[in-house]
């Protein structure tokens, strides 16, 4: 594990992007080279987010709110402890990246999985065993507010394979 002295110096990284954009994969091996721990944000929905999603319905901000709530709430338990931590979640607009931020008191980098509608499709098509249906995948595009300017986020092509990904990810962790 990775440990500083100072608890603002541990990497807290958000790595976000869209149903199918290897959110979980890259977050974990990520977390993996970085030595620190890996949080899926998908385990932390509430039940009835899971259910809602299942089902085909898009998810609305006020089922979103508790949601990124409790995962900035770890995010800053990993910083409180001295750990860093990699989290998936998909993060998709601003204003949902700000609610993390003002959870954490450190700095929060995020990493974008973007690419290409029809790759993320087939991937979705061809995973078992997910909660989250191709049917969202529009929605999910639809939502998607790229970080901007100031946003301390990075974005990474998913049209690259995965160790390639990792070494990006890698690289761009304290820029």
């Amino acid at each position: 594990m990775l440990s500083t002295n100072n608890k603002n110096d541990v990497p807290l990284i958000v790595v976000m992007g869209v149903a199918g954009s290897g959110k979980s994969t890259i977050a974990a091996g990520l977390a993996e080279k970085l030595g620190v721990d890996f949080i899926e944000g998908d385990g932390l929905h509430p039940q009835a987010n899971i259910n809602k999603m299942a089902s085909g319905l898009p998810l609305t901000d006020d089922d979103r709110w508790p949601w990124l709530e409790a995962i900035g709430e770890r995010i800053d338990a990993e910083r409180v402890a001295g750990m860093g931590v990699v989290v998936s979640c998909s993060a998709l607009r601003q204003v949902y990246r700000e609610c993390l931020r003002k959870k954490v008191n450190g700095r929060v980098q995020f990493i974008l999985l973007d690419g290409p509608r029809d790759l993320i499709s087939k991937r979705m098509l061809g995973r078992k065993g997910h909660f989250m249906p191709q049917s969202l995948l529009d929605s999910q595009l639809a939502t998607l507010e790229k970080p901007g300017p100031g946003e301390d986020a990075v974005i990474l092509d998913i049209s690259h394979n995965v160790p390639t990904l990792l070494v990006e990810a890698v690289q761009s962790v304290g820029r």
